[in-house]
């Protein structure tokens, strides 16, 4: 959504004014801009100096209120490592390394466990198969395909993949310089690929934007970067072969080619759209940009909501927060097109499909803006240089 849609402008009829100002308040109506500059500049001079200065507080409004998230995000890591040992034992359950004992394993606050009978038929079943499986198999995948959001990006293909996945965590980062956080995918030794970890990285700013500065609503993220995954021969599951038929376009005569070309894939997640660095750049493809808010929003998603509170993703117990706010699309065109009258073909792919999205509010009220970039209400950095502060 842009932020046109987002920001309505009273029109004259839904303003009381005494009749001896209508025609002046219509006025400034008519001739106010999308940031209210020309309504301003209709004001008398010596009330512009005023509104001026009033601006000029509110900079410096927002530098405090950046200071404030400066410490958010400090707040936040040191407090990170204060839930690294209850992830550490998650890991060890879920990969059959640490078996819970009898009291461990009670709810107490669990309202089903108040049927005594359906207690004990729910325990003579687990007792069936009980020995025969080792930790929790394929957790995150479940915990994945529980998410509506990143249940979109998993294909078929991406499924066998993803049963190899061991574990998700979180690293902030909190330098002078950089300030962000990375999702780390630890996957067992599989046929698909030869990294044992995936990572992705968000750069995170917590000021005010130098060139914008009024425009701050607190931190957000200005950039994602991916990693390079190894892939063995014929397992790249982001690529298919396709049969292409080309026509000549003198001759008449039509031949049959093979080409690879990109093909939806939830590892497409790992080569986000890229940034420009120049920060007066604008991207004008609109796809691009949908793609990078829908990576942004992503990003927020799994190290807010999803790795935290994983076992009730796997379980259905929750589902995701702003799932409400995601408008549904048209049906996507298919790419696969075998016919080609050109023979000289561009190279075709089907470009990953980023989840439906929009305007999205975070704890303290971030969201996407038309550029792409989704503020963070929470506040993290990640990286691996800092492993004080890593979520397991």
């Amino acid at each position: 959504m842009d932020k046109n849609d987002n920001e309505q402008v009273a029109s004259p009829a839904s303003v009381e004014t005494p009749s001896s100002t209508a025609d002046t308040s219509q006025q400034r109506y008519d001739s106010m801009g999308d940031d209210g500059s020309f309504f301003v500049g209709s004001l008398p001079a010596e009330v512009v100096r005023r509104v001026n200065a009033l601006r000029n507080l509110q900079a410096e409004h927002h530098k405090i209120e950046a200071s404030f998230f400066e410490e958010v995000h400090a707040l936040e890591c040191r407090y990170l490592s204060k839930y690294q040992p209850l992830y550490e034992k998650r890991l060890n359950i879920i990969k059959g390394a640490y078996e819970p004992t009898e009291e461990e394993s009670k709810c107490a606050f669990d309202e089903d466990e108040t049927d005594e009978q359906a207690k004990k038929d729910k325990e003579e079943e687990g007792k069936k198969d009980e020995g025969t499986t080792v930790g929790i198999p394929e957790f995150w995948l479940q915990v994945f395909k529980n998410s509506d959001v990143l249940s979109e990006l998993i294909k078929e293909q991406d499924e066998e993949v993803l049963k190899h996945l061991s574990d998700v965590r979180i690293t902030m980062k909190n330098e002078a310089n950089e300030k962000g956080f990375t999702i780390e995918f630890e996957f067992t030794p599989n046929e698909y690929f030869t990294n044992t970890v995936l990572t992705k990285f968000y750069e995170l700013r917590t000021g005010p934007d130098e060139h914008e500065p009024l425009a701050y609503e607190g931190p957000e993220i200005i950039k994602s970067k991916g990693c390079e995954i190894l892939w063995n021969k014929g397992k790249n599951v982001t690529m298919k072969m396709v049969k292409k038929r080309q026509k000549h376009k003198n001759r008449g005569t039509i031949r049959v080619v093979t080409k690879e070309v990109q093909t939806d894939s939830f590892f497409n997640f790992f080569t986000p759209p890229t940034v420009p660095d120049d920060p007066d750049a604008e991207m004008e493809d609109s796809d691009e940009m949908r793609m990078l808010a829908a990576d942004f929003e992503i990003g927020h998603m799994l190290r807010d909501s999803i790795v935290p509170k994983a076992v009730l993703y796997y379980t259905g117990e929750v589902a995701d927060e702003d799932d409400g706010e995601y408008d549904e699309e048209g049906d996507e065109d298919d790419e696969d097109d075998d016919d080609d009258d050109d023979d000289d073909d561009d190279d075709e792919h089907e470009g990953q499909a980023a989840p439906r999205g929009g305007h999205h509010h975070h704890g303290s009220g971030g969201k996407h803006g038309p550029g792409g970039k989704s503020r963070g209400g929470k506040q993290g950095g990640a990286g691996q240089q800092q492993p004080e502060c890593k979520q397991q």
